[in-house]
């Protein structure tokens, strides 16, 4: 008699194959060789962690509001004092920026974060109700912490996008009769206009860049097809955020108080400098690159020549060129803030190293993808726009990564030419005969901060690698 046969249930895995102590045992208990190195190293970090935690947390002084609240009592050793870090919190943030004006700064920075969210994460914003959330709730927090005028400079900011992408005036009012030059001349139209009203209520100071911006948005109506919100964003964010970020820090315009930019210090500057170096490196980056691999002798020739020369010197030359020699060739009335010279060499010189992780991107692409682009009778600017660049920035996303990383550390090197960055803001806080002695809690800090934003590009660049899948293996 056959015995019918019941398959038994699955057995669990085994609890040295899964979870944490699967990956233990894998990675860190797999041989008797690995065990024992294993045991080396966590003895080795307690040792070194140990005294850390016990310097910066348990023994540390975190309430007081002077060195007093730091006193070493019975001769023991003391921890971090962290109350001179509380103290000083404003300065190693703005520098010597006035107090009064500070708002300034965190208006523009507010203003920046809520305006770069859709481009940094934007299948998160892919949907419509995100996208006004996000502006509700960005003019919600300006209106509600920097008061009525700021809301007002931020409302046609965050709304413009959505309404000028809802028409194009080329189909209605052009109709075909020369875009180009009724575009142009829409545009100067809109910029005297708007440079006159400004002048007539608040004076010379601005009037012009507001124009210019004016007619910047609005040739596109005339001259280009209906651009989608993205489009317009991007616009916005590359043409009038500018504007608003210079006025805002400079002032002497629109009754904002003039601040010199000797006053700029701290963690602002720190930023002033890599984003604005980051920014503009990249797109002269690009141009470089695409000049190295032209045919156009001339201009191949001068594009290797300007890389070949930067990339020669390092950054600390060009920053003390740029503040030393560089007013030495100007006339004697013409002179430009240091500040700017400062900023134009640093983007300069990190564009040439960009130039050149974009041209191993651009030599990485098949040449298929060329001769498709030309067969489709493409001009040259369509085709890498469309086809060959888009693929090339993907696949260069860890080099860009790395040169963006070391842009914002070598900001610190600004301090060679007087100005005050967050490390310099740290030196200058650690001069006050106040707070002598506190060179370790300073240093901490100041690397603590680095550390939180290299680490957050380094997560960021990861994340577009994995979004784009560029992280083949």
């Amino acid at each position: 008699m056959s015995q019918q046969w019941i398959p038994k249930s699955a057995q669990p895995c085994p609890v040295t194959e899964k979870g944490p102590l699967g990956w233990m045992y894998k990675n860190l208990f797999s041989s008797p060789f690995n065990t024992v190195l294993t045991l080396l190293g966590v003895s080795l970090l307690f040792w070194l962690i140990t005294p850390l935690v016990r310097w910066a947390i348990i023994d540390a002084t975190w309430v007081g509001t002077s060195r007093d609240a730091c006193t070493v009592l019975g001769g023991c050793d003391p921890g971090a004092c962290w109350v001179f870090i509380k103290v000083r919190f404003q300065l190693f943030m703005y520098g010597f920026y006035p107090e009064v004006e500070r708002w300034r700064i965190n208006f523009a920075f507010v203003l920046i974060a809520f305006a770069a969210l859709p481009h940094l994460i934007p299948d998160f914003f892919a949907k419509s109700w995100r996208q006004y959330l996000r502006v509700a709730l960005a003019l919600a927090l300006i209106a509600a912490f920097f008061g009525l005028q700021p809301f007002l400079v931020a409302a046609p900011f965050f709304l413009a996008p959505f309404l000028l992408a809802r028409f194009s005036l080329k189909e209605r009012v052009v109709q075909g009769r020369h875009p180009i030059l009724v575009g142009l001349a829409a545009s100067i139209l809109v910029c005297l206009a708007v440079s006159l009203s400004v002048r007539a209520i608040w004076g010379d100071g601005g009037a012009w860049a507001l124009g210019l911006s004016a007619a910047l948005l609005v040739y596109p109506l005339f001259a280009l097809k209906q651009l989608s919100e993205t489009v317009w964003r991007w616009n916005l964010l590359c043409v009038v955020y500018p504007l608003i970020a210079y006025f805002l820090f400079v002032g002497d315009a629109f009754g904002l108080v003039l601040v010199e930019t000797h006053f700029w210090g701290g963690l602002f500057l720190t930023l002033v400098v890599a984003g604005t170096g980051m920014a503009t490196a990249m797109p002269i980056g690009i141009l470089l690159a695409l000049g190295r691999c032209s045919k156009m002798i001339v201009i191949r020739t001068l594009c290797i020549g300007f890389i070949e020369l930067v990339r020669g010197v390092p950054l600390i030359s060009v920053l003390f060129m740029a503040s030393v020699m560089f007013p030495l060739f100007l006339p004697e009335n013409m002179s430009f803030d240091k500040l700017l010279r400062a900023l134009i060499g640093v983007a300069f010189f990190y564009a040439a190293y960009i130039a050149e992780v974009i041209r191993g991107g651009l030599q990485a692409i098949p040449k298929g993808q060329y001769e498709a682009a030309e067969a489709l009778g493409w001009t040259y600017w369509k085709k890498m726009s469309v086809i060959i660049l888009p693929q090339t920035l993907r696949m260069v996303i860890p080099g860009l990564a790395n040169n963006f990383l070391s842009l914002l550390k070598d900001t610190t090197l600004v301090a060679v030419i007087g100005l005050l960055d967050l490390l310099g803001v740290a030196k200058a806080a650690l001069a006050d005969a106040a707070w002598l002695g506190f060179t370790k809690e300073a240093y901490v800090f100041a690397g603590l901060v680095f550390w939180i934003f290299c680490f957050a590009i380094s997560r960021y660049s990861n994340f577009l690698e994995k979004k784009y899948h560029t992280n083949y293996r």
